[in-house]
C-alpha cells in the first residue's frame, strides 16, 4: 500500500487551515487549536514546511507563519517532498545526495529504468495538484 507518514498528513491539515486564511499570520499555538494537533508535532512541522519553503517564519510579537505562496501555487509533492523528503514507490530509481540507495549488485538492472518511470509518473501527478484543490468548497450536494 501506498502511504504517506502521518506527519505529512498532518502537514496537510495545518496548510488547509492556513489556505482558507491565506493572509492570516499563524502561530504553532493557535494552529494547534485550530486544528487540535498537539504544540510539539505542530512546531516541528512548521519549520520543516518554512525549511522547505512552504510557510514563512517571521519573528516577534506579532509573528508566525504565513503562506510562502498563494494556495493555488503550492503543489501536493511540494508539501509532501518537504515533511518525507523525495516521492518515490521505490528506492529503487532514486538517490540519496547523489548516491545510488539501492543495494542490489547487479551491474545493469532490469527494473530501475521502468521504476525510473513510474516514479516520475506518480511525482507528475502529486504536482498536478495544488494545496487549494484540497480546501475548495466539496461539490457533493447536501440536503436540508
Amino acid at each position: 500500500m501506498l502511504r504517506m507518514s502521518k506527519l505529512a498528513d498532518y502537514a496537510f491539515i495545518l496548510l488547509s487551515q492556513m489556505a482558507l486564511r491565506e493572509k492570516a499570520v499563524w502561530s504553532a499555538a493557535t494552529l494547534s487549536f485550530e486544528t487540535q494537533l498537539p504544540l510539539p508535532t505542530v512546531a516541528k512541522l512548521m519549520k520543516l514546511l518554512a525549511k522547505g519553503a512552504i510557510v514563512m517564519a517571521q519573528r516577534g510579537a506579532a509573528g508566525g507563519y504565513t503562506l510562502a505562496r498563494p494556495a493555488t501555487a503550492i503543489s501536493i509533492a511540494q508539501i509532501i517532498e518537504a515533511v518525507d523528503g523525495p516521492i518515490g514507490l521505490t528506492e529503487c530509481a532514486g538517490s540519496a545526495r547523489g548516491k545510488e540507495i539501492c543495494d542490489c549488485t547487479m551491474p545493469l538492472c532490469p527494473v530501475k529504468e521502468g521504476w525510473g518511470r513510474v516514479n516520475t509518473a506518480l511525482r507528475g501527478a502529486l504536482e498536478s495538484v495544488a494545496l487549494s484543490e484540497l480546501v475548495a468548497p466539496s461539490s457533493i450536494p447536501t440536503f436540508a
